[in-house]
């Protein structure tokens, strides 16, 4: 028997890569020219656990790391932010990955990685069976790290299994398409979720790979003409957009000091679930909400994003709710 929405126990269930970010002391586009470096959790559903967490939501993780000292450092990280770990696994069959940001004046990143093969990517259907998905009320998904056959199996069937156990099911597909071999193998799987998908966000950068169309506007369109409930794209400094059924939605992102842009996606998408998971807990649905209710949400994820950028690294300038 499912769990009713307002009794379950986690607000959202994070889940996809773990990797340890290192940042630089220095503005450069040039691994070569940074003399130090800083050693930060990341990897995008890590980051919008920590950043549920301290916006006062019950965050849960499901990954994968390497049973090593990275690894570790990962677990403990997570656990002392608040967000539970039970299932996140740590392996020997690989090491977790690693990845060192540059950055440029205007705070754009750079990324060199040591991710292939990582243990992030060893992400199983066994794995995805260790949590019990009636116990959550949404369940967010990042998809770049499913480039194993096995990883992207265990993503629909989890996407799959959230809709029958009654969650809101998130999707951030956070692109890296160098990371793909075939990119195609990557446009195809995210095909593949997004019907399945209640909410998808997409960067104004992703929306042409995704739906085929460069404009923001059509491309939140699109996502809903294909079975997504609440489609949003972010446009950094300009805001978000969305399209629910056929309606537009759009606010405006606070002007802030850029300092590095790392992480401000996973920060909205943080304050957009933390929104969401807030009328869950009433035991409403997207569907009961006004689209004054979800522009207030979009607006507040705007709000947390942009507190990311204000400081150097993706987990840093995640803002606790009393700092909204």
């Amino acid at each position: 028997m499912t769990t009713p929405m307002a009794d379950r126990r986690f607000d959202a269930l994070c889940v996809g890569e773990a990797l340890v970010d290192f940042l630089p002391d220095s503005r450069t586009r040039s691994v070569r020219e940074v003399e130090r470096w800083t050693r930060c959790p990341g990897g995008s559903p890590l980051n919008v656990a920590i950043g549920l967490a301290r916006l006062g939501a019950r965050a849960a993780f499901l990954g994968v790391a390497g049973d090593d000292e990275f690894g570790h450092f990962l677990k403990g990280s997570l656990a002392q932010e608040g967000v539970d770990v039970g299932a996140m696994r740590l392996t020997k069959e690989a090491r977790t990955g690693l990845v060192f940001i540059t950055l440029d004046e205007a705070g754009e990143r750079s990324f060199t990685d040591y991710r292939k093969p990582s243990a992030e990517l060893l992400l199983s259907s066994a794995d995805v069976a260790r949590f019990e998905l009636g116990e959550t009320r949404i369940v967010h998904l990042v998809a770049n790290s499913l480039l194993l056959p096995a990883a992207a199996q265990a993503g629909r069937e989890l996407l799959r299994d959230a809709r029958a156990h009654g969650c809101l099911t998130s999707c951030d597909p956070n692109l890296r398409c160098s990371f793909w071999d075939d990119p195609q193998r990557l446009r195809a799987l995210v095909g593949d979720l997004l019907p399945l998908c209640d909410v998808v966000k997409l960067a104004e950068d992703e929306t042409e790979f995704v739906t085929g169309v460069a404009d923001p506007r059509r491309a939140a369109q699109l996502l809903v003409e294909r079975g997504v409930k609440l489609g949003i794209v972010t446009r950094g400094a300009k805001g978000a957009l969305a399209c629910r059924g056929g309606r537009a939605l759009e606010v405006e992102a606070p002007k802030v000091e850029v300092v590095d842009q790392t992480g401000a996606g996973d920060g909205f998408d943080a304050g957009l679930l933390s929104a969401l998971a807030e009328r869950l807990r009433e035991g409403r649905t997207l569907e009961d909400l006004t689209d004054g209710e979800v522009v207030a949400a979009m607006s507040f994820a705007c709000r947390v994003g942009a507190r990311v950028v204000t400081k150097l690294g993706a987990v840093a300038g995640l803002p606790r709710r009393e700092e909204v």
